[in-house]
């Protein structure tokens, strides 16, 4: 059993991570907009962000980006060079909507994305397009708290119903929220969340969850009433929890590790809350006020499939002594696992765990998979106007094999789009050094560089294997 012949190879990328242009043509504040790189990146982002609110920074690694607003069209035809199928990409709600809650879209915004639509049309290339990737408008959060006020859902489904109708024919998959278990890890970027003295901190952050599930399903019915040919996918930053050791308490942490991330897409996938949380939600005094019509819009408009971010597996105990030991590689904090190696930022590479992941999603929602993150972030050094990158390759190789086991293990998958198949601005900690791409860009932590656009080794091998339907790796 090999791929599908109409499946889908690409790449991903977020709209303030490579857009730049930050107010150019209309376009309104976003929260990325205000958070700096580098040492300061992680204070502002996740142990302070309302110190970024008022803080004037020096550097702000969104603003200009790789001006992706302005070289879409040569980076798309790289793009196409390579054979992409899709392009991930996201919209940037501020540029549509300035401060978030505007009757009336901005125009200059939505004729931008028609160009982009139409240049990937030009080359056969299918936009794979997430609604609302981190970056909620900053007036959403400064006036109404962000994701915790229940107005937002009509924000956002304004803004869904505009951009659905809009690209009605240009563009046929969706994702309603990235990542949207990050609202629980990174409550700033999941959902422009500030947690105030006082608040119960998981009721706060699960009722604001609960605001985004309605959100994402009131999205999905719109685009399924726009065109029937739509289809919807959540997304999830997905890595299996595993047990340290074969202690039973061991195993029972890891399954409630692995509750954790699934809750989002049990109600996505499911259409209703698991009856796991009805004891989590007791036992934390979390009391979410749900409106009239909530638990059928749940149930009535789920998700077609289920695409997720894949970097890592992970690894738990119940023993208070070893969580002493975890390690925050990435958002998600860690053991180390001593069968795997970890990346130059500490993320363990475990292309085993991309399989052992897929099986489990699969087996648990049995809904089409769509792999829409994937890959190494690491210090490229150009040189002949070139990088090689053969770590970069040798991660991916791994990776794609395993990933085709999981489809001979019968996983039903849509695609595959590497992150960052061109540099781009890091979320997590807004530097160029962290670099993903097969197409080097010549930009540094600072911002200064010529911005120009180079081919990596990984170009050509990326090239092969979309040319090979993954037969040569």
């Amino acid at each position: 059993m090999s791929l599908k012949k109409d499946f889908l190879w690409g790449g991903a990328v977020a709209a303030n991570q490579c857009e730049g242009a930050y107010l150019e043509d209309g376009k309104g504040m976003s929260l990325v907009d205000i958070l700096p790189g580098g040492k300061l990146r992680k204070e502002a982002l996740i142990d302070n962000p309302k110190k970024a609110l008022k803080t004037k920074y020096d550097f702000y690694p969104s603003h200009e980006s790789i001006d992706f607003y302005h070289t879409y069209k040569e980076d798309i035809a790289l793009f196409a060079e390579m054979g992409f199928k899709v392009f991930r990409m996201s919209i940037s709600w501020p540029r549509i909507f300035p401060n978030g809650d505007e009757t009336t879209p901005n125009e200059k915004g939505l004729e931008f994305y028609d160009k982009v639509f139409d240049e990937l049309k030009k080359y056969n290339i299918e936009p794979l397009v997430t609604i609302n990737h981190f970056d909620t408008p900053l007036g959403l959060v400064k006036d109404y708290g962000g994701w915790k006020n229940r107005k937002l859902i009509d924000f956002y489904v304004n803004y869904a119903k505009v951009i659905l109708e809009r690209y009605k024919g240009k563009v046929k998959y969706w994702l309603t929220f990235n990542e949207i278990n990050m609202l629980l890890h990174i409550p700033f970027f999941g959902g422009g969340i500030l947690i105030e003295e006082g608040e119960n901190e998981l009721e706060v952050k699960f009722q604001s969850a609960h605001h985004q599930l309605v959100a994402s399903s009131l999205a999905t019915k719109i685009a399924h009433e726009v065109d029937t040919n739509n289809m919807v996918g959540c997304m999830l930053a997905a890595g299996d929890v595993y047990y340290n050791t074969c202690n039973p308490k061991d195993v029972w942490k890891s399954i409630e590790k692995n509750r954790e991330q699934y809750f989002f897409i049990d109600v996505q996938s499911r259409g209703y809350y698991p009856s796991y949380t009805e004891r989590l939600f007791e036992e934390n005094n979390i009391n979410l006020k749900f409106e009239d019509g909530d638990k059928e819009i749940l149930k009535n408009h789920t998700v077609d499939f289920i695409s997720f971010s894949y970097y890592s597996s992970r690894l738990t105990s119940a023993d208070p002594e070893e969580l002493k030991k975890l390690e925050a590689g990435n958002a998600f904090a860690s053991l180390k696992n001593p069968y795997l190696e970890a990346s130059e930022w500490g993320w363990q590479i475990d292309p085993i765990g991309l399989r052992v992941t897929m099986n489990t999603m699969y087996d648990r929602y049995q809904k089409p998979l769509f792999i829409v993150e994937n890959g190494l972030g690491a210090v490229d050094v150009l040189e002949n106007e070139t990088v090689n990158d053969d770590y970069r390759i040798a991660y991916m190789k791994e990776h794609l094999k395993e990933m085709i086991e999981a489809v001979k293990d019968g996983v039903e998958l849509l695609g595959y789009t590497s992150w960052g198949c061109i540099d781009l601005v890091s979320a997590g900690t807004g530097e160029m050094k962290k670099r993903y791409g097969f197409i080097y860009v010549d930009r540094d932590n600072e911002g200064k560089g010529t911005n120009k656009r180079y081919k990596k080794k990984s170009f050509e091998w990326y090239k092969n294997v979309i040319a090979t339907n993954g037969e040569e790796l």
